[in-house]
């Protein structure tokens, strides 16, 4: 077995089934992790655990999972709270938990649990899996296409391997990388795995966790990153076991919304942070993930001298190796600092969600500006700002918080950015889940697609949104009964920031979140690929042009630049070399006539006419035709259109 050289520790005192207890010379082992269940070369495993309240800590193993007959080792105590020993008797698949004082519960930093938090652990060899992917240099430099997935929901089956058959039609659509919402072990038999406890195991219900590794490999061998949603800022309330082992996981000192804020910062915080920092390490170790979406960041508090961002920064490349990962976080108060480098004052990340691009584009597509959408008004100016500048807030007053919002960011680049108009809460963050098509019209909905896809930041689709997918997609999460009163609950009072929603004939269409018919309403519906064919064959295209144009596929570098036409159109201009340049123009209202058309980006390059290479409205997309743009003396936009020119000499 390969073993990597993370930290060496004593073994302890080996405590027999039976009554004698036989003592065991130390030897040192060369831990991966410093925490946690590792099969030794030659036999055994070395346990090692921070349970500092604890004055005696036993593993106890079994090798069935009710424990009948289980044997219980001790292990020696270290200097800080931590315990650790060697168990020859361990082995590979065996049953095993933690006796503290008050009890015995998992490991905190159990690898699988196959009865689910609440059940004991099992020791996983996670170099037994034999992986194909030894050429694999990570996520491409550049030109990045996200496509956000539940695997709870991808398919009807609702595993890892189910999904994995799905690859060569992502692949084939111009997808190169595969978002997966959380996976490490939460309670209940669905949800959307923000309310993990096992952060170290990824869920039983997808599969095992060499059914994980198979997910990534396939991938990789089509040409595919993965990166994981990883929660960072809370843990579930329902089989978090971590206060068992110390009280000081938490911390009172930061205002959390989700509970008690992680301690990165207060007393014993070292441990917790090593906790978190080879927790992000180890998905890129040992499932060769290629990256992480770091949820909520802004509840991650930390006023030490190095944010625990910046340390996981660096854990996680460092695990990576010569290979290239990607981290993409999500940041409510738009801060900038996150995405800087090091050098710079920043914490080293690569991208950030970029809210603002969303918001005013849903404005700009249905018209609703309810609870925070009330800052935005969708208008030209607002989108052509977003591609041009990313997030719109960078300082200014934000009426919807009644303070300042975000921090100066021109200096960054269009691909630090990740744009979206559907992700996992905003399709969500409704009545019924429903996705955009089937709140705005089609020539709109084309159009902004248009926008997403060929803009210069790194765009990001939702499962199902590039067929058009009639499920729709609400919160579901199966927790025992008090729970989920209290989760429905507040499920409905967040959701009546929305006045219509806060409307009491609206209360009883909020879907339940603990039923299993809303967890099933919401898986994808593959066939929809075929009956939408349309909007399927547009993403291709758009994909297609974002790859291969040379104008479009370098305008990260080149630079964009727009300009307002009326009240509901704009056009970009694509800056190429060689004076081969690009319009984009979207007119999200009525017909457009522009005589005369004083507007310099409008001007065609010098010996050169524009000609037009791609329309939303081209009928295999089920549009209606595309009329001629323009003629000498006037430019005719039609009414809900984007379209794409290029110079023809």
């Amino acid at each position: 077995m390969k073993r990597g050289s993370v930290v060496t520790e004593r073994a302890g005192t080996i405590r027999r089934p039976a009554s004698s207890i036989q003592k065991k010379k130390p030897r040192d082992y060369a831990r991966r992790f410093p925490v946690g269940a590792e099969l030794v070369a030659g036999g055994g495993v070395h346990f090692r655990v921070w349970a500092p309240n604890s004055k005696r800590v036993s593993v106890e193993l079994s090798t069935v999972r009710d424990f009948d007959g289980a044997s219980t080792f001790d292990l020696l105590s270290e200097k800080g709270g931590h315990f650790s020993g060697f168990v020859e008797q361990a082995v590979e698949g065996m049953m095993y938990r933690y006796r503290l004082d008050r009890g015995s519960f998992p490991d905190p930093v159990s690898r699988f649990q196959p009865d689910g938090p609440h059940g004991p652990s099992q020791i996983i060899d996670s170099d037994e899996y034999e992986w194909t992917d030894q050429s694999w240099k990570g996520p491409p430099a550049k030109g990045l296409v996200i496509y956000e997935m539940h695997i709870g929901t991808y398919t009807p089956e609702g595993t890892y391997a189910a999904a994995a058959e799905h690859f060569p039609r992502l692949a084939e659509l111009g997808i190169n990388l595969i978002e997966i919402m959380p996976v490490a072990e939460f309670p209940g038999r669905f949800g959307w795995g923000y309310d993990g406890v096992n952060l170290f195991a990824p869920t039983q219900l997808y599969g095992t966790p060499d059914d994980l590794r198979s997910f990534v490999d396939k991938a990789h061998a089509l040409g595919i990153s993965v990166i994981l949603d990883v929660v960072y800022n809370h843990l579930g309330p329902d089989g978090n076991y971590l206060k068992e082992f110390s009280p000081h996981y938490f911390t009172d000192r930061h205002k959390n919304e989700w509970g008690q804020a992680i301690n990165f910062d207060d007393k014993d915080s070292g441990p917790v942070r090593e906790f978190f920092v080879s927790n992000a390490a180890y998905w890129i170790d040992e499932f060769h993930f290629d990256g992480l979406r770091l949820d909520a960041t802004q509840q991650m508090f930390d006023c030490s001298g190095q944010h625990i961002l910046s340390e996981i920064n660096r854990a996680v490349r460092k695990a990576a190796g010569s290979r290239r990962v990607y981290l993409v976080a999500e940041n409510e108060a738009q801060h900038a600092r996150l995405v800087r480098p090091t050098n710079r004052g920043g914490y080293g990340l690569d991208a950030l969600w970029n809210d603002d691009f969303h918001h005013t584009a849903r404005v700009a597509l249905i018209g609703k500006r309810d609870a925070y959408f009330v800052d935005y008004k969708g208008t030209p100016q607002e989108l052509i700002s977003a591609v041009r500048h990313g997030f719109l807030y960078q300082g200014q007053w934000y009426l919807w918080q009644k303070k300042g919002r975000g921090q100066p960011a021109l200096d960054l680049k269009p691909v630090q950015y990740v744009h979206f108009i559907e992700n996992h809460d905003q399709v969500a963050n409704s009545l019924k889940g429903h996705r955009l098509w089937q709140l705005t019209s089609p020539g709109k909905f084309r159009a902004v697609t248009a926008l997403l896809l060929l803009g210069p930041q790194t765009p990001m689709l939702f499962q199902g949104q590039e067929f058009a997918d009639s499920s729709g997609f609400v919160f579901f999460a199966d927790h025992h009964a008090e729970l989920t009163r209290l989760v429905t609950a507040g499920r409905k009072e967040f959701l009546r920031q929305f006045r219509a929603i806060n409307d009491p004939e609206a209360d009883c269409c909020v879907a339940d979140p603990g039923s299993e018919k809303t967890f099933v309403a919401c898986k994808v519906n593959h066939e929809n690929r075929e009956r939408n064919s349309g909007v399927y064959q547009m993403h291709r295209d758009l994909l297609r042009i974002r790859r291969d144009d040379p104008v479009i596929s370098a305008s990260e570098q080149a630079g964009v630049d727009g300009a307002v036409l009326n009240s509901d159109a704009f056009v970009l201009r694509f800056f190429g070399e060689s004076n081969d340049d690009r319009l984009l123009l979207v007119n999200l209202g009525r017909d457009l006539s522009l005589s005369p058309a004083p507007e310099p980006l409008l001007a065609p390059l010098e010996e050169a006419a524009w000609r037009l290479k791609w329309s939303s409205e081209s009928t295999c997309y089920g549009g209606c035709g595309t009329v001629p743009l323009h003629t000498d003396d006037r430019w005719e936009l039609p009414a809900e259109t984007a379209m794409l020119l290029e110079p023809e000499r």
